[in-house]
């Protein structure tokens, strides 16, 4: 790498050097190729958020598994990476650009809330549930608290269909319809519900659903 720079390095060849060594029957190069045959980088690793799920894989032990999963992260983290306060959600394209990056690969369904000041700026994010949508798992408290703690003059919210297909559910319309009419009673409006796929998303507002 000394010489070539990481750039020119393989997929394989970065995962190897987070490695350091293989196994007895397997050099941490083979583990690293077999990780991401086929596009594995980024259709299996990428989306993995938990260390149990990288242990799975052979050869693979805790603390390797906990070096990888570190550097998914700081990679994550560095693809959807701008201040905070320069963000500015003035449409449902805005809104999927911010999240796109994160949630795109997710293996399991995330339900985030973005909050937003009067310039609709956004002025953090959180995590309110994850596993599969419904109404008995996203509750109007877990959405709204935090958005009154912040002063958020309104909120976003997104959630990924593991499969790549944004084509919003039964579940996926119950919510958003509990969640537009919880923000016009505290006075913190919904402005979309956004579906994050695979490159691709769908959005309430867009869609005349909010």
């Amino acid at each position: 790498m000394a010489f070539r720079g990481a750039a020119a390095l393989t997929d394989a060849e970065l995962i190897a050097i987070l490695l350091r060594t293989g196994t007895v029957e397997k050099s941490a190069l083979e583990i690293a190729e077999e990780m991401t045959a086929e596009g594995g980088l980024y259709k299996r690793l990428a989306g993995i958020s938990r260390i149990d799920e990288l242990m799975n894989i052979k050869g693979l032990g805790q603390a390797k598994a906990a070096t990888i999963l570190a550097a998914l992260e700081i990679g994550r983290r560095i693809a959807s990476a701008r201040p905070l306060e320069r963000v500015h959600i003035g449409s449902p394209q805005d809104g999927a650009d911010y999240l796109m990056s994160r949630m795109r690969y997710a293996t399991r369904e995330e339900f985030v809330v973005v909050f937003l000041n009067t310039k609709n700026r956004v002025v953090g994010q959180e995590i309110v549930s994850e596993g599969s949508l419904n109404s008995s798992v996203v509750h109007a408290r877990e959405v709204f608290t935090p958005a009154i703690l912040r002063h958020a003059a309104a909120i976003i919210v997104a959630h990924n269909h593991p499969s790549g297909d944004p084509t919003p559910s039964r579940e996926d319309r119950e919510v958003t319809r509990m969640l537009v009419q919880s923000g016009k009673v505290l006075g913190i409006p919904l402005l979309d519900h956004l579906v994050i796929g695979d490159g691709r998303y769908y959005s309430f507002q867009e869609n005349a659903e909010i």
